[in-house]
C-alpha cells in the first residue's frame, strides 16, 4: 500500500505541483521525504539521505531540534498569529531586542518581513524613501555583477541582469548600474585595482545613486563567489566619502555561515541597512528582517508620508519569531564557531583533491561552505540520482555543485559529503 501511495503521490506531483526553477513540459524526478531528523532526510522507500544543503543554507541547527520544537509548539498554544499593525507581542520584541544586540552597534531599528527577497525589497524602499524624505531624487542602485538578491521584482533588478536565472526579464525591470564584481578571492593577496570599476561608477552615478547592494564577501546563488574582505571595506569607505547608503544582504551569510556571525565582520564594517533570513529561524519557517540605523529611520519618517510604507500581513508573525528566539538562543548558547570552524578546515583538505579533476574549473571554501566549480553545466538528473544513491542530499545548479551542511555535522558525515563528489564527478 506505501508502494501504490508513493506512486500516487508522485505522479500527482509531476503533473501539477511546480517546483522551483523546472519546467511543467520536462519537469526533473523529485524524492519523497518522510522525516528529517539531525543531518539526514529519510526518503520514503526507507533510505537515508545527509544533507549538505541545510534546506537552502537555513537548517544550521540540523532538522527536529528539541528546542526549536519546543518552541514552536508553546507558541502554538498561545496564538499562531496576530496582526503587527496596533499589536505587538513578546516573541517579536525579544527577537527584535536579540537581533539588535546581535549586530553590530549603529543598527539599532527592525523591520520583520516574511522572506529574504521581501527584505531585500524592504531595505530597496528603505534606502529610496530615505532620498526622497530628504528632498533629493536618486532612483538607481549600485551594486555588482554576480549578485544574487532575491526573485520579487526589486530584488531581481538588482541582481545580475546578464548572467543570472532574471535575464530574461532585462527590460521590464528598472535598469541599475553594476560594476564589475570583485576577481580577487578571499585567500589571495589584495589588488587594490579591483575596486577601480566600481570607484569609477560611484563617482559617475553618486548623484543619482541610493544605495549599493551587496552580499558581504561571499556572492552566493550568483556564481557562489568568495572574494576579498579588502573589497568590502573599500565599498564602506567609498560609501562614506559620497554620502552613499550600503545595504548589506546577510540573508545567505548571516548568523555564522562564513565563520563570523556576519560575514561584514570579515572586513570590520558596518552597513547603513542589513537584509537578514534564512537561518533567522533555523529552517523552520519563513521570517526575515531587516535592520537600519537611528538616522536613515528616523529621516524615512520624517518625510512627506510620515512613516515607512511597507506592512505585510504576516509581519511579526508569533510563531516564527518564537522559533527564530530559540534558533538564535541555540546558536549563542552553542559551540557554532569550532563547528564552523571544523568544517571549514576539513573542506580545505578535502577539497583540493576534487580540483585536480579535469572537468573541475576551480573549488574554494570558507565557513561552512565548499564550491566546486566546473567547466560544463550538470545534467541534473542525471547528477540529482547519482548523489542519492550515494547517500547525500546536494543540489547542484549550473556549472556549481557546492555543499552548506548543518553546522553539526560530524566529520565523517561531511567525508560523505565530499566523498560523493569526487566519486560522482569522477
Amino acid at each position: 500500500m506505501q508502494d501504490l501511495h508513493n506512486k500516487i503521490d508522485l505522479e500527482f506531483d509531476q503533473q501539477h505541483v511546480w517546483h522551483p526553477y523546472t519546467s511543467t513540459l520536462n519537469p526533473l524526478p523529485c524524492y519523497p521525504v518522510e522525516s528529517a531528523q539531525g543531518v539526514y532526510l529519510k526518503l520514503e522507500d526507507g533510505r537515508e539521505l545527509i544533507d549538505g544543503m541545510s534546506s537552502w543554507w537555513s537548517t544550521i541547527h540540523g532538522y527536529n531540534h528539541p528546542a526549536l520544537n519546543e518552541a514552536a509548539t508553546k507558541q502554538l498554544e498561545k496564538m499562531s498569529h496576530v496582526m503587527f499593525g496596533g499589536i505587538t507581542h513578546q516573541p517579536a520584541v525579544e527577537l527584535c531586542r536579540k537581533l539588535v544586540d546581535m549586530t553590530p552597534e549603529p543598527l539599532q531599528h527592525v523591520f520583520l518581513a516574511d522572506s529574504g527577497s521581501v527584505a531585500v525589497e524592504v531595505s530597496l524602499k528603505m534606502a529610496l524613501q530615505y532620498w526622497h524624505a530628504r528632498g533629493e531624487r536618486k532612483p538607481k542602485f549600485l551594486t555588482v555583477k554576480h549578485g544574487y538578491h532575491g526573485d520579487t521584482f526589486a530584488a531581481m533588478s538588482v541582481t545580475d541582469p546578464e548572467n543570472s536565472m532574471h535575464s530574461l526579464y532585462k527590460g521590464f525591470l528598472p535598469e541599475h548600474i553594476f560594476a564589475q564584481s570583485p576577481e580577487c578571492g578571499f585567500y589571495n593577496e589584495w589588488q587594490e585595482e579591483d575596486i577601480e570599476d566600481f570607484k569609477d561608477k560611484l563617482a559617475e552615478h553618486q548623484s543619482e545613486v541610493a544605495a549599493v547592494i551587496i552580499e558581504p564577501i561571499v556572492q552566493g546563488a550568483g556564481g557562489m563567489r568568495i572574494y576579498h574582505p579588502t573589497f568590502l571595506k573599500r565599498v564602506r569607505e567609498l560609501c562614506d566619502e559620497y554620502g552613499i547608503l550600503l545595504i548589506a544582504d546577510e540573508i545567505a551569510t548571516g548568523f555564522g555561515r562564513t565563520g563570523k556571525l556576519f560575514a561584514c565582520e570579515h572586513a570590520g564594517v558596518s552597513p547603513d541597512i542589513m537584509c537578514v533570513g534564512k537561518a533567522l529561524t533555523g529552517g523552520y519557517m519563513t521570517l526575515s528582517a531587516t535592520l537600519t540605523t537611528k538616522h536613515v529611520a528616523d529621516t524615512v519618517c520624517g518625510g512627506e508620508a510620515g512613516c515607512f510604507m511597507h506592512g505585510p500581513t504576516f509581519m511579526g508573525n508569533p510563531l516564527a519569531c518564537a522559533v527564530a528566539n530559540a534558533s538564535l538562543t541555540v546558536l549563542q548558547q552553542g559551540d557554532w564557531q569550532q563547528q564552523v570552524s571544523n568544517i571549514e578546515a576539513q573542506l580545505a583538505e578535502t577539497l583540493p583533491e576534487i580540483g585536480k579533476l579535469e572537468k573541475v574549473k576551480d573549488v574554494r571554501w570558507l565557513g561552512a561552505i565548499g564550491v566546486v566549480e566546473l567547466f560544463e553545466p550538470v545534467n541534473m538528473a542525471e547528477i540529482q540520482k547519482a548523489f542519492v544513491d550515494s547517500g547525500v542530499w546536494i543540489r547542484p545548479f549550473g556549472t556549481l555543485v557546492y555543499i552548506m551542511p548543518p553546522f553539526i555535522i560530524k566529520p565523517q558525515e561531511l567525508s560523505k559529503l565530499t566523498s560523493a563528489i569526487l566519486r560522482t564527478l569522477q
